[in-house]
């Protein structure tokens, strides 16, 4: 299984970047995606998960408000818009899959795929 992430940059502060997940192997349809960002010299943070039915979104409150969630199964892909970018956003972003439920969305211990990541920047 690979997971791949893309469609980081740099952007100015209030724009926006749409960054997109696909995997091969596995169908992301069957499994709840969550995306996650690690800024540097910070711990890792979820800040977003949908659910393999598509019903329900997450937001860390970080981003709620200005990053939406988003699935296309029949392209196995899934989105994350990001609006109205804050210099804190910046980031190197991965999406991974969620294979169980055990735990919260927010952790990481439910996850086992995981992407390389890919970079966000936004300057001021």
């Amino acid at each position: 299984v690979q997971v791949m992430e893309f469609g980081g940059g740099l952007v100015q502060a209030g724009e926006s970047l749409r960054l997109s997940c696909t995997a091969s192997g596995l169908n992301l349809g069957d499994y709840g995606v969550g995306w996650f960002r690690q800024a540097p010299g910070k711990e890792r943070e979820a800040i977003s998960y949908k659910t393999k039915s598509g019903d329900y979104k997450y937001y860390a409150s970080s981003v709620e408000g200005r990053f939406t969630v988003s699935r296309d199964n029949a392209n196995n892909m899934v989105y994350l818009q990001m609006d109205r970018l804050k210099p804190e956003d910046k980031a190197t972003y991965y999406c991974a899959i969620r294979t169980t439920a055990t735990h919260s969305w927010r952790y990481d211990a439910g996850y086992k795929y995981w992407g390389q990541g890919t970079q966000v920047k936004v300057s001021s």
